[in-house]
Parts: structure tokens; C-alpha cells; sequence
């Protein structure tokens, strides 16, 4: 953690030579599994993947040493899908957490009107609504993910963690067109009532994005 901090601030000292600025929209599909661990004494279970939308707001400024930063504001759902085996049909505990998440990345790219992009930083969040959209079983063989949709669950709202990125890019005068894949990890434990040891969470990001220059290079 201590090596990206000190990557970006190397990048915002440089920003008095930054020229060149674009904002625009960022969209595209996550998906999320989370991974628990009930006790000190068990070992981590993972959950199934839950994927949703998202999108975000997108601040790109850099310059002509071909690095520079990436500030996103974006609405994210990462979800927990926890099927009972021992069950036919199937049992399923399933529970969605939106978040807005605001990653600053470093950004490093090559080329010219096409460029080849690869990201890394850190990301913070807030919670901002969480559900729990089914809830088949509880006393199962192993010890189920508590609920965070009701009112007493009181879920962590603070969400934090790394995130890297690689892309292609391609020019338009001043408009760019994206493709980007990213990968998340949470530290984020939402459990704030001691109901379970630890939980984190990983995330997978496939998205396009249209940037649009504001400021050119001076």
C-alpha cells in the first residue's frame, strides 16, 4: 500500500507540467465474489459470483511523458451468492452491497492516436444501500454470511482497496473511445456487529468509456 501512495504522490508532484485534461463516462458489467471465514478456526469459503452494471464519472489528466492520473467517481454493486449444496433445488443466499467507489490511478500508456493503457491504485467507498435479495437457508454445514439487508445489521459503510487496470485507447480529435478490463480487491470487511471473523471481496470491471478533451496541452 505504502509503494502505490508513494506512485501517486510522485504523480501529483508533477501535475504543475500536466497539459492535457478529459472528463467523461465510464460504463460497462462487474462481477464480485466475496470470501469468508465464519471463525478463526475455519478455513476461508468463497461464494459464487454475482455480476451487475456499473458506471462511473471519469477524470483523466496526463502529459506528454506519457503518465499521468485517473480520478473515477462510480456507482458499483458487489454481491454475495452463497448456495447450499446439501439442498435440492438448490438454496441460495444472495445479498447486493451498492457502493460508490472512487478509485485515483496512476496511468501509464503508449502511443499516439491508438494507446495501449495499464492503471494501479487505490480506492475508496461508501455504502450506499445493501439488500438481501434472497434468503433460503440458515443452520446449514457450514456457517452462512450473516444478513445486511435489514435494519439492526448495521453494515460498515467504509469500503477500501486496490485496483489495477489495463486498456486500449483510440483518438478522435478531442474525443477518445476505451476499452478497459480492471480487477478490485477489498479489504473491506462489512460485518460491524462481530457476527463473522473476516470477509473480503474481489471484483472484475469490463467497460467502454468516451472522454471528451477539456484542456489542451499548453
Amino acid at each position: 500500500m505504502r509503494f502505490f501512495l508513494l506512485l501517486l504522490l510522485t504523480t501529483f508532484t508533477s501535475l504543475p507540467t500536466l497539459a492535457q485534461t478529459s472528463v467523461g463516462i465510464r460504463a460497462g458489467y462487474t462481477t464480485s465474489t466475496y470470501s469468508y471465514r465464519p471463525a478463526a478456526n475455519f478455513r476461508a469459503i468463497s461464494t459464487e459470483a454475482v455480476g451487475k452494471p456499473t458506471v462511473a464519472l471519469v477524470m483523466e489528466h496526463f502529459n506528454s511523458k506519457n503518465a499521468g492520473i485517473e480520478l473515477n467517481l462510480q456507482l458499483i454493486t458487489l454481491g454475495m451468492n452463497l448456495p447450499n449444496p446439501d439442498t435440492d433445488p438448490v438454496q441460495r443466499n444472495i445479498t447486493e452491497l451498492d457502493y460508490l467507489k472512487m478509485p485515483l490511478l496512476a496511468s501509464f500508456f503508449a502511443g499516439r492516436s491508438g494507446r495501449f493503457q495499464i492503471k494501479i491504485g487505490p480506492h475508496v467507498g461508501y455504502l450506499m444501500d445493501a439488500r438481501d435479495i434472497q434468503r433460503d437457508f440458515t443452520n446449514s454445514a457450514s456457517p452462512e454470511i450473516p444478513t445486511y439487508g435489514r435494519a439492526d445489521d448495521q453494515p460498515k459503510k467504509l469500503m477500501y482497496g486496490l485496483t489495477g487496470g489495463a486498456g486500449i485507447s483510440k483518438l478522435f480529435g478531442k474525443s477518445t473511445l476505451a476499452a478497459e478490463v480492471r480487477f478490485a480487491y477489498d479489504f473491506t470487511n462489512p460485518e460491524g456487529q462481530d457476527r463473522i471473523f473476516d470477509m473480503n471481496s474481489t471484483n472484475l470491471e469490463f467497460t467502454l468509456a468516451y472522454l471528451f478533451r477539456i484542456r489542451e496541452k499548453d
